[in-house]
């Protein structure tokens, strides 16, 4: 599939990995507080978020089999070319109808993204050499997506500090980066991405075309025939309902907290980068909990544990209590993913990786969607507080979903006779699954998706506008 070394493989998937979030950290203080400066309210700004979660619902089983299909290369050059051009209308816009507008694009952009750089990343790494340990890379994403996120965090927030410069506003200087960044991420995405596809053209673009509904065929029978692969996916829907109190409301509540979206905007660049060094941070004690607890076990305790920094976020007094509590979400949240990531990679084979990823995604964005609405009218008829406290609950209840990849291991290791082994998954007999299925061999897990960071969560940062958190 590819010439380059395993070394090579894992620098160009990092650096392009950076590059496609720090336009996303760059928004994550400003998208939802500029909306409100331009007078959207919040139960708006809630109904828009779900043109970006009807979108990725209708696209994002298509656009993974396309990838699958046609190559990842392509796929993820359109689609990096529509965040740009969501962004540039995103900037120019003054009416909820143009902010719709970005946010429909935002999820064609969100659905085409949604898996092909990091199924590159693993296919390229095993065709360089098949017994390579690609989860050390997709670990290493983790840190990466915090350092990338951070830095655009923390640059948001002294341009926010340094405006307004003449007719733009504090808010939107931001914006204005984060569209340069995004041109030179197209850019990079090009020169550093090598793929070998068998063929090019009209004829291979009909061709892909055509067989990608087979290859959605083929990841839909895979989840319907696993138990512990349909709940892995399951629990994106209660993950993207709840992220919406830590992506798009923890602005709003750190506005009331101190009194002024300036002041909260300005905070939240250090705060913001702070919390995804903490998701660095976090990604990094992915290897310990999977030696100490498991993979599964380890996954379902995180989102206990975020859920219950959410209610802190929502019942704290005060800007420290506030922020204290974001920086701790967002440090579980970075052990998160890692964690149920590589619990999904492990039940799939490359033929039909994005798919999987896709559906996956598909689950949370609309999730997040609801949660957009659901949660930003409540605060508006009751208080934020009470929304962030709804949403950490939601996001807690996910946890029992990761019982059946935990009781499959302890079935598989009970099978060899062996004592059960942290972080081992089952094999496909042990799920039911018939023996020309496509699962992967079983095995202690460990890669990671990037976070999703602000709006419309994704578990993936990267809402509306160009942010991006769970790079589902």
């Amino acid at each position: 599939m590819s010439t380059l070394s395993v070394r090579q493989v894992r620098f160009r998937y990092l650096t392009l990995y950076a590059l496609r979030w720090l336009p996303g950290g760059l928004m994550i203080p400003v998208m939802i507080l500029l909306m409100q400066e331009r007078g959207l309210s919040l139960s708006e700004i809630g109904l828009i978020g779900t043109a970006q979660g009807l979108v990725i619902l209708a696209l994002e089983l298509p656009t993974g089999g396309l990838a699958d299909a046609l190559g990842r290369k392509p796929v993820l050059a359109v689609a990096w070319l529509v965040g740009l051009v969501s962004l540039a209308i995103f900037a120019l816009a003054d009416s909820f109808w143009l902010f719709f507008l970005s946010w429909a694009l935002q999820g064609v952009y969100r659905a085409l993204d949604s898996g092909p750089l990091e199924s590159w990343y693993v296919d390229a790494t095993l065709a360089a050499d098949p017994d390579a340990e690609y989860e050390r890379g997709l670990g290493w994403a983790g840190t990466v997506i915090g350092l990338a996120i951070g830095a655009g965090a923390l640059l948001s927030g002294g341009l926010v500090a340094l405006g307004p410069v003449g007719p733009i506003s504090a808010l939107a200087l931001p914006l204005l980066v984060a569209i340069a960044l995004q041109a030179v991420s197209v850019v990079a995405l090009l020169v550093m991405l090598v793929e070998h596809r068998p063929a090019k053209g009209v004829g291979a673009l009909r061709a892909s075309v055509a067989e990608a509904p087979r290859m959605v065929g083929q990841a839909v029978g895979l989840l319907r025939r696993s138990r512990v692969l349909l709940a892995l996916v399951a629990v994106e829907l209660f993950w993207g309902f709840g992220m919406v109190t830590f992506e798009s409301l923890l602005p709003v509540r750190l506005s009331e907290v101190v009194g002024s979206a300036d002041r909260a905007a300005a905070l939240l660049g250090p705060a913001g980068s702070a919390a995804w060094l903490a998701n660095a941070a976090g990604a990094a004690l992915t290897p310990f909990l999977l030696r100490r607890l498991g993979a599964a076990p380890a996954a379902a305790l995180m989102r206990i544990l975020q859920g219950a920094t959410v209610v802190g976020m929502g019942l704290l007094a005060g800007p420290v209590g506030v922020i204290v509590a974001y920086l701790a979400c967002y440090t579980v949240h970075g052990a998160s993913n890692p964690l149920h990531m590589g619990l999904l990679h492990r039940q799939v084979d490359g033929p039909n990786r994005t798919s999987v990823l896709s559906l996956n995604s598909m689950m949370g964005m609309p999730a997040g969607a609801l949660g957009g609405v659901v949660l930003t009218a409540l605060a508006d008829r009751t208080s934020v507080s009470l929304a962030m406290l709804v949403g950490g609950v939601v996001l807690a209840l996910g946890a029992p979903l990761y019982l059946p990849a935990w009781r499959a291991s302890r079935a598989a290791a009970s099978g060899a006779g062996e004592p059960a082994t942290p972080g081992e998954q089952a094999p496909a007999a042990a799920e039911g699954v018939p023996s020309g299925a496509s699962l992967a061999a079983t095995g202690p897990d460990g890669s990671l998706a990037g976070p999703a960071p602000v709006a419309v969560p994704t578990s993936q940062p990267a809402p509306a506008a160009g942010a991006g958190t769970r790079p589902a």
